[in-house]
């Protein structure tokens, strides 16, 4: 995975201003030398949009046009603004400031609020879920999580599109905004919201933009402050401004014009947040004087990759698709993508997983292959396969590397073994870097095998093994590293939210895959009501459907699987279509308003695993297989989880216990012989299932779902062999 955290410990600083230049294309350099007057950037998806901005500043700065505290560069998210402060450090042009919007204006609320206010600024909230719920108490509303998240969002979007509680319900008609609830209840919720926090002298993340703007349209003086420290600002991701950001844009330049915004509408896929492209796309009309500059070259995807996507955006409609950009791949030629269709969910999951484990066999890192999807209740079905197939794998949250519990912890630990050097008995028998971090570590929950399963627990190890494995990179980059030599680099790191890489697929919705990039994608799940999603109704908003497709296409640099399945469980009616943003796209498929071609399709050559795509349950080369049904109580089961055990979760377990324990302890040993982790053996559900049913031959055991015929081959016979009251003789095949 491409992000904040690929980069080189020792860089190689250029050694003059004209060197910062070198490598790039025309198109690049003229966006690196366009120092003066507004300058508006139309960047496609891989075309080195961050690569020329940084390198545009950092030339400013060291031909001397630019001082680095002069300039400030904003983007959306702290991993960017990290990203932007490590290439332009390693371009020596340390000391520009590179800030999401929140950090800038309340770093500014904190300096200015004694002058403009008094006192002290008010408590930041951190998660303003509880007091919402508090406020919807006191307005006699019961939500429950999903509800207080929707409600919650919508108080955002509020705030960020300047909405006041009383205003609400009128602006949501006006703009036709598919509100969740009610907007008269959800506008006495806002109100009460707004009345607790001015009681408890509290403020939320939107306040802090709000509160900015305020003061600088308040306080001249202070207005000028601001503006005297920044002479030059650069936007990124400029297609995704609220109308809140804009304004707060617009008063930190006063009636200059040292602006340079870089942005794509395609790729405009938050709106529901209050995102518009409106303001890139009438940049040149408010600025009709701005240097107009459009990447197309597309450094990242191969020339197949690159033509659907291109495909995708020929179809859309309205005004963001006409100021689309037509990509040009830049990449040798790779597979065609490949188009699957399977008979259900399950099918679909584990399909996807041995395309994965193929994929890895053949040399591709697990950390450069990811699967996309919709929505994030999809990603349990595939959490189940990958874990079955013995595939690392990684959910992708939120959450900053450098803020997460058990990293602070870790760097507490590590920075007070540095202080004790041969003091600590934790090192008397650690040689070299890495040994002494996996001392360290090992009192923080590190091991050497990862834990079974997922979840909080595996969450944890997979941050300590990456503090490991950066400790090996740091000292084969520095040999003679000490301790403190990385406590240093993890500082440094931190501060500018440069974090490690976490091996392992990376399990992610298409809304967080912004902004990164993988050796190959696997976008599943594409089905009608899922993509477009069902409450996508009007126009403008199944464009942004299809743009977030776009999105997921693009983030593939070699290989690209696109998937869908007939049903969600197995033995379901198979009503399902795929997407018809794949129409005329995918083979065998009628271009959008002709007559469909029916579900079977031959998908074409060359798909992602090798040796062309899979034929289908429309195809069909494979047997359908019947519902699941509990085997206590006959209900049809649709949870994978639920489908591994044969029952449902809350019917009474007939499972052998001390049999449950035999199996435990024989998989522990497989693990250890094997050196993989105990889940790539069975996972607990498959090895409950079997302490469960408790088989007696190899057809009983190969109907465990789990029990594959790769795992039926290896460990079969030890199984079945325990099952019987027998002792297990011999070791674990060969991998």
């Amino acid at each position: 995975m491409t992000a904040a955290t690929h980069s080189t410990l020792v860089p190689q600083v250029p050694d003059s201003a004209d060197a910062v230049l070198d490598g790039l294309d025309p198109e690049q350099r003229a966006v690196a030398t366009a120092l003066h007057g507004p300058v508006c950037v139309l960047a496609g998806a891989g075309t080195g949009k961050t690569r020329a901005i940084t390198h545009r500043i950092a030339y400013g700065v060291r031909a001397g046009i630019l001082q680095p505290t002069s300039v400030l560069a904003v983007t959306f998210t702290n991993r960017a603004a990290g990203e932007m402060r490590g290439r332009l450090r390693q371009l020596g042009a340390g000391g520009v400031q590179a800030r999401t919007f929140h950090s800038a204006a309340l770093r500014q609320l904190q300096y200015f609020w004694p002058k403009a206010v008094g006192g002290e600024l008010p408590r930041l909230l951190e998660r303003k879920v509880q007091l919402v719920a508090e406020a919807a108490a006191r307005c006699r509303v019961r939500l429950d999580r999903n509800e207080l998240r929707d409600v919650t969002s919508e108080i955002e979007w509020a705030k960020v599109t300047q909405t006041v509680p009383a205003d609400y319900p009128a602006v949501v008609a006006k703009t036709r905004r598919d509100a969740p609830r009610d907007p008269a209840e959800t506008s006495q919720i806002y109100a009460t919201y707004e009345q607790l926090k001015r009681d408890r002298s509290v403020i939320d993340f939107e306040d802090v933009l709000l509160l900015t703007v305020a003061i600088l349209q308040d306080r001249h003086d202070i207005a000028e402050h601001v503006r005297s420290q920044y002479q030059h600002f650069v936007v990124d991701e400029y297609q995704d401004v609220s109308p809140l950001q804009q304004r707060l844009l617009d008063l930190w330049l006063g009636e200059r014009d040292s602006l340079c915004v870089v942005g794509d509408a395609s790729q405009t896929i938050y709106s529901f947040t209050g995102a518009t492209p409106d303001h890139l796309l009438n940049f040149r009309t408010r600025h009709p004087d701005a240097t107009m500059v459009k990447l197309v070259r597309d450094y990242r995807s191969t020339p197949q990759v690159v033509h659907l996507a291109n495909g995708l955006l020929s179809q859309a409609r309205g005004r963001a698709a006409e100021h689309r950009l037509e990509l040009v791949s830049q990449r040798d030629r790779g597979p065609e993508p490949g188009y699957l269709e399977y008979p259900d969910e399950p099918a679909e999951a584990e399909g996807t997983a041995r395309r994965i484990r193929d994929l890895i066999a053949a040399g591709v890192p697990a950390g450069e292959i990811a699967v996309l999807y919709r929505v994030n209740s999809q990603s349990e079905v595939y959490e189940q396969a990958l874990a079955d197939a013995g595939v690392p794998y990684q959910l992708r949250g939120a959450e900053r590397f450098f803020e997460r519990a058990e990293v602070r912890e870790a760097g507490v630990a590590l920075r007070g073994a540095a202080r004790a050097g041969g003091n600590d008995s934790l090192l008397d028998d650690a040689q070299g870097l890495p040994s002494q971090v996996r001392a360290v570590l090992s009192t923080k929950g590190w091991t050497t095998e990862p834990p079974t399963g997922s979840g909080a627990v595996r969450d944890r190890w997979e941050s300590l093994a990456a503090l490991v494995r950066l400790a090996e990179d740091f000292e084969q980059a520095k040999p003679g590293a000490t301790l403190s030599d990385l406590v240093a680099e993890l500082d440094e790191r931190a501060a500018a939210q440069h974090a490690p890489t976490v091996q392992g697929v990376t399990l992610a919705s298409l809304h967080s895959a912004k902004g990164l990039e993988w050796d190959a994608v696997f976008l599943v799940g594409l089905t009608e009501g899922m993509m477009p999603i069902a409450y996508a109704k009007t126009d403008e908003q199944i464009e942004e459907e299809r743009r977030l497709l776009y999105v997921g296409v693009t983030r593939a640099r070699f290989h690209l699987s696109l998937s869908w399945s007939l049903s969600r469980s197995p033995g379901g009616r198979g009503g399902r279509r795929p997407t018809r943003f794949l129409s005329g796209l995918r083979p065998g498929s009628a271009a959008v308003g002709a007559r469909g071609t029916g579900g079977a399709f031959n998908a074409g050559a060359g798909g992602v695993g090798g040796g062309g795509p899979e034929r289908t349950a429309a195809g069909i080369r494979r047997k359908r297989r019947g519902p699941v049904r509990c085997r206590v109580c006959g209900q049809t089961l649709t949870d994978a989880g639920e489908m591994k055990l044969m029952r449902c979760e809350d019917c009474p377990s007939d499972m052998d216990e001390a049999l449950h324990e035999r199996l435990r302890e024989w998989r522990a040993g497989q693990a250890k012989l094997l050196g993989q982790p105990a889940y790539c053996v069975f996972t607990d559900k498959t090895l409950m299932a079997i302490a469960e049913a408790v088989p007696g031959s190899e057809g009983e055991l190969a109907g465990i779902a789990g029990v594959g015929s790769r795992k039926l081959t290896r460990f079969g016979a030890d199984v079945l062999t325990i099952c019987a009251g027998e002792e297990v003789g011999g070791d674990a095949d060969g991998v």
